[in-house]
This record gives structure tokens, C-alpha cells and sequence, in this order.
């Protein structure tokens, strides 16, 4: 049984920090930022005289740094500073943080208490939250990992302030995600909202609601044997272009590529599954004008197939998607073969 996650947009941040950080002793708490969030996050947190004389463990920011090499320093870290079973990792980050971070508390000397401070609208409605921790292992995204959720998830809408445009939107699609498998009702809301002008405070209820998505999903199935595969919609496509995308030197972000890989899955759905054609081409409209288009031709299918074949939610030799026959009806363990998958690229690149 996994312990229950508990994620909250905070109004007072700092107050609430203390609240999850408890009787901690200021010594044998760690806090892991990136170069990014130890110039525009850190400072907020050590507001809290909690974190007066904590260790601080700083990586290199980049999703191309969330690798074996990356976690030995953190694990060195802990281990040369006197980290103990009882000591507490604070992971201040987007995804990349939050995966390596909950990745190595969760497998130092067998598990400490960690929690994540979201700084991305991406690791606030993705990777913070469900458990899910890991490392990319041989040009694969998150090859290596488990199941471990923080004790607790903090969001601190401030932080995303110092997010650009394309961050923002990049988080926005995974949003897209929740609500496609959720509800008519919140996909009509998502497609209502303004993604020219992001208003920080028109995204909270929305923002609420799509982590509450994941969280009722991830509740029923912890360890992604059944109903949770439905999270993967757009992701066996999304992270061989994301993979594809550092392969070719012109890395994309997640969010992006994972937009991508829901318009080719929603395109599968309909030859598989007769998903409506009008919501395909509303998410088709969607991505061509705030997403613009992954770059690739016929040269570069065969790699990028072959990335799908790594996938983690391949069973056999067939590669295994979510798919959905109409918005929130999700159908789990769908597979397609080669010609399919080459008909969805085909369709991809005349559309975008």
C-alpha cells in the first residue's frame, strides 16, 4: 500500500512548509534545486527558520541531466553529510527535480521522507504528483525508477511567475490530457480557456481539478497495472519525439512533445476506435496554433518507431497505447502495429 499523497495549492507558503516539514531538526533536512530554482525558489523557502542550517544539494537544470550521473552526486551528497533514515529531502523543482529527487530519497538507504515543491504548472499537474520517480537511462526517458509518492506536494503559484510562455504552455498540455480523459465538461472548459494571455489566477480551479484527475485516478491504482495507464494518453508517441528530439540535438519540451503524442494517439483512436473526428480536429486547431509542429519526414520514422518499441508499457512485442472511443472513455491496452503507427506520422506531418 502506498502512503496517501496529499497535494495543495498554498495561499500562505512558507506557513504551510512548516506545516509539512513538522518537528524536523534543521541539520537533517536536504533541499535539491537546480541552478534555476536555487537563484528564483530558494530564497522563499529560507524564510522558514525550519531550514536554518539544512543542507543544500545543487544539480545542473535540464531533463538531459536526469541521469545516473546526477543521482550518484546526490546520493554522495547525502551519504557524505550524514543523512540518515530520519532525515527529510525537499525536492524544489519542475519534473526533472522532483522525478531524481523522489527517485533517490525513495532508495537511500531504502527510503527517507520527501517532499516536492512544484516550481513548473508541469511538475505541478505531472511528475509531483502519482508517485512516479525516476531517472533516463540510455537516451530512454525514465528507464529507471519506482513507485513512491512524497509525503506531501506543495504548489506555489508564485513560482510559476517566473516561468515563459512557452513553460506555461508546455504544462497546459498535460492539463489537456486530464481533461480529455475526464469529463465533456472540463474538455470544454480547457478548449475555453486563454492560453494567449495566461491569467495565474483563472488557471487556479482548473489547475485543482487536474490534479485532482490524476490523484482519484492514481488512488484506484497505484502501480499502474490497470485504470492509471490511462495518464499515458499521448505518451508512447510524445516520449519517443521527446527522446528523438535530444537524439537529434533540438530537444523539445515535454508538455510539447506530449501534445504531439496526444493528436497521433487521438488519431489512432479514430481508425481504431471511431473517436468523434470533430474533437480530433478541435485538438488538431488547438495544437496548430499554440503548439506549432514537430519537425520530422519519412528518414526519420524507423527511429522513431524503434524508440516506441522501448516503451514501458509495451507487454509483448506490440507496442501498447492508451486510447480513447470518445472524450473520458478511455480503453486501456490498445496496440498498433508498424503500418498504423507510420499512418499516424503520415497524418502528423500533412496536418501541422
Amino acid at each position: 500500500m502506498m502512503n496517501e499523497q496529499l497535494t495543495k495549492i498554498c495561499t500562505n507558503f512558507v506557513s504551510e512548509l512548516n506545516e509539512a516539514i513538522g518537528n524536523q531538526s534543521g541539520d537533517s533536512i536536504f533541499i535539491l534545486v537546480d541552478n534555476n530554482t536555487e537563484k528564483y525558489c530558494l530564497p522563499t523557502l529560507m524564510k522558514s527558520e525550519k531550514l536554518i542550517g539544512s543542507n543544500i544539494i545543487t544539480i545542473t537544470c535540464g531533463d538531459e541531466n536526469k541521469n545516473v550521473e546526477s543521482a550518484v552526486k546526490i546520493w554522495k551528497y547525502l551519504s557524505e553529510n550524514g543523512a540518515t533514515r530520519k532525515s527529510l529531502l525537499i525536492n524544489v523543482g519542475g519534473g526533472m527535480i522532483t522525478d531524481i529527487g523522489g527517485f533517490t530519497a525513495s532508495t537511500f538507504k531504502r527510503g527517507l521522507r520527501y517532499i516536492n515543491v512544484s516550481t513548473t504548472l508541469l511538475g505541478a499537474v505531472d511528475a509531483a504528483t502519482g508517485g512516479k520517480t525516476g531517472i533516463n537511462f540510455l537516451g530512454l526517458k525514465n528507464e529507471i525508477g519506482v513507485f513512491s509518492p512524497a509525503n506531501e506536494v506543495l504548489i506555489n503559484i508564485d513560482f510559476f511567475k517566473t516561468l515563459d510562455h512557452k513553460n506555461l504552455l508546455s504544462g497546459f498540455a498535460e492539463m489537456i490530457k486530464h481533461a480529455l480523459i475526464d469529463t465533456r465538461e472540463e474538455w470544454q472548459k480547457i478548449l475555453q480557456f486563454d492560453l494567449e494571455k495566461i491569467d495565474l489566477e483563472e488557471l487556479r480551479p482548473l489547475l485543482t481539478k487536474s490534479f485532482r484527475i490524476k490523484e482519484r485516478i492514481v488512488a484506484q491504482d497505484p502501480h499502474e497495472a490497470n485504470i492509471r495507464k490511462a495518464l499515458n494518453l499521448g505518451h508512447t508517441f510524445g516520449h519517443a519525439f521527446e527522446s528523438y528530439s535530444y537524439k537529434t540535438k533540438k530537444p523539445v519540451l515535454h508538455g510539447y512533445a506530449v501534445m504531439w503524442g496526444m493528436l497521433c494517439e487521438l488519431y489512432l483512436s479514430h481508425i481504431k476506435l471511431n473517436f468523434p473526428k470533430d474533437d480530433l480536429l478541435k485538438l488538431k486547431y488547438l495544437t496548430k496554433e499554440h503548439y506549432g509542429s514537430f519537425i520530422f519526414d519519412c528518414n526519420d520514422y524507423e527511429p522513431l518507431f524503434e524508440l516506441m518499441t522501448h516503451d514501458k508499457k509495451n507487454d509483448s512485442k506490440e507496442i501498447n497505447f492508451t486510447l480513447l472511443s470518445d472524450i473520458g472513455k478511455i480503453e486501456i491496452n490498445q496496440t498498433a502495429g508498424k503500418n498504423e503507427i507510420f499512418e499516424c506520422f503520415d497524418w502528423f506531418t500533412s496536418q501541422l
